[in-house]
């Protein structure tokens, strides 16, 4: 069966066509037409009525959503979590670990296996991200201090043979953090610096070892200075780095984001949520890790010291954010929420709306709120 999409605002990498069409077969894009070009017969036909037609987000940060963490390692955490995660656009997404005992790491992973083997009609898991165990005890930030280890990549291996570990944030600074970017890629696992007290110096001689990647950009990592400019410099500086950022307006505030899309490549930046399970749930009482923690106005932090604890934010939202602080055309902004992650990560055929890749179709309206998320071609959800 093919599918014809008609009448869309259609947004995606250096690309904006009103009026356009897409002929979806076989699970791909077939064809795009513009708003005059004749459209072939469809066995279905969906008139979007130019509303935003954009590539399906790609979230590579999140732990959590709906009242569930990834780190519950249960079975009905990982089906809420990568059922809920389609209402905010996202079609395919990395479940992302805390500092965790590895043997509670592992029930994780396994809970991720089970839901791909089964066939879940969630969106897509692209493999594991790791937040730690390998962090600076100093700069724990919502972690949990006891479960804090030095960089181990056999302890890695272990974890993706159970199912596919696609990328680690790390402190480079560890004992043998540098060697250790080298060893993830070796795996096929992107290496990313976070949670860290680098110095600049300790950045480079991972960055020689391949590393490319700041995880949460600007949030647990050295800031800017005049006498080391820290991992917030090397972000910066370093023009083949890409960056993670949390746009909810409060990890990062406006005119930072402001600045950050001044002066680094756009397509080098990467929105992601953080988010944790009080995600899509009312203020209350939540908790992350272990760790009890407050939801207020939205902003989750830790009981005990007031630190930022994950977000609850959606990428749908943090686009929007970005749109509205920027100002820049949506077909550069789009970049950020599939396309670039999926070249950091090598994901293939996925990021674009063009011939060959994924019919992984999100419909925006004009606020930004999610209307309907196919799954290559497949209607998951429907708000």
């Amino acid at each position: 069966m093919n599918m014809l999409f008609k009448n869309c605002n259609l947004i995606s990498p250096d690309v904006e066509l009103e009026g356009a069409s897409i002929l979806v077969e076989d699970r791909t894009v077939k064809q795009i037409f513009a708003k005059r070009d004749p459209l072939p017969a469809a066995d279905k036909v969906i008139d979007v009525k130019g509303e935003m037609t954009v590539p399906g987000f790609v979230d590579i940060h999140c732990h959590g959503k709906s009242g569930f963490d990834f780190s519950d390692a249960t079975e009905e955490a990982m089906t809420t979590i990568g059922i809920d995660k389609l209402k905010e656009g996202v079609t395919t997404f990395l479940p992302t670990t805390l500092t965790l005992p590895e043997e509670q790491l592992a029930a994780s992973l396994r809970t991720a296996a089970e839901y791909v083997k089964k066939g879940v009609k969630g969106v897509k898991l692209a493999g594991v991200h790791l937040e730690g165990p390998f962090i600076n005890p100093k700069c724990l930030g919502a972690q949990n201090p006891d479960f804090v280890r030095e960089p181990d990549i056999e302890m890695v291996r272990r974890l993706a043979k159970i199912f596919p570990v696609k990328k680690v944030s790390y402190a480079v600074e560890m004992p043998g953090g540098d060697r250790f970017a080298s060893e993830c890629l070796a795996e096929g696992i992107t290496p990313s610096c976070v949670h860290s007290a680098a110095t600049f110096k300790q950045f480079q001689a991972a960055h020689e070892h391949g590393l490319r990647n700041l995880t949460h950009f600007c949030n647990q990592m050295t800031p800017l200075h005049h006498r080391d400019i820290g991992l917030v410099g090397a972000g910066f500086a370093c023009k083949d780095v890409y960056i993670e950022l949390i746009c909810d307006k409060l990890h990062i505030c406006p005119d930072m984001i402001s600045l950050v899309f001044s002066l680094k490549n756009v397509e080098k930046i990467q929105l992601i949520t953080d988010a944790m399970r009080a995600a899509g749930m009312p203020d209350g009482e939540s908790s992350l890790g272990g760790l009890a923690v407050i939801v207020k106005d939205g902003a989750a932090r830790l009981a005990s010291n007031g630190a930022l604890a994950g977000s609850t934010l959606q990428i749908c939202d943090a686009l929007r954010n970005v749109h509205e602080i920027t100002g820049l055309p949506l077909k550069d902004l789009i970049k950020t929420t599939s396309w670039n992650q999926a070249c950091a990560l090598g994901l293939e055929k996925i990021g674009k709306l063009a011939p060959g890749y994924l019919a992984d179709i999100v419909i925006l309206n004009s606020n930004f709120k999610v209307k309907s998320v196919f799954v290559e071609g497949e209607l998951r959800y429907q708000a």
